[in-house]
């Protein structure tokens, strides 16, 4: 989790290409194209990405794509967002979350910690346990 997470109210992709481009915060709908921010990423502070519903997969990809593009900032999931998500959503980048329904921090903890290794490369970095393995 973010230490100090960004406070700033976040505008709407729509708001922040059309007339807000100073805004440090920047909120993402399920549907809005998160490479429309590529060329703004050094001046985001926080990318807030919706999670309409639980169902809806399509904020992992935006995560992604921000990630490898090179954003540092702080990237949020915001909405129906569920505590058994959570671990590959910060495989995915995300490192904050605004979930709609409190999450008991005891089951989140368990969640995040439940497995040490992991299979494939993402964009958090954790080494996959096939190259612990050889190398």
């Amino acid at each position: 989790m973010v230490e100090q997470p960004h406070d700033e109210p976040a505008v709407t992709l729509d708001a922040f290409l059309d007339s807000q481009t100073n805004a440090t915060a920047v909120r993402l709908e399920a549907g809005d194209d998160a490479r429309a921010l590529l060329p703004y990423l050094d001046r985001i502070a926080l990318v807030e990405v919706s999670f309409p519903t639980f169902r809806d997969g399509r904020g992992y990809s935006a995560a992604r794509v921000l990630r490898e593009a090179g954003y540092t900032g702080e990237l949020r999931a915001q909405g129906d967002v569920l505590v058994d998500q959570m671990p590959l959503m910060k495989r995915c980048g995300f490192d904050s979350f605004a979930p709609q329904a409190e999450i008991d921090p005891a089951t989140l903890e368990a969640a995040l910690s439940r497995y040490e290794n992991v299979y494939q490369k993402a964009a958090d970095g954790r080494v996959p346990v096939w190259a612990l393995r050889h190398g």
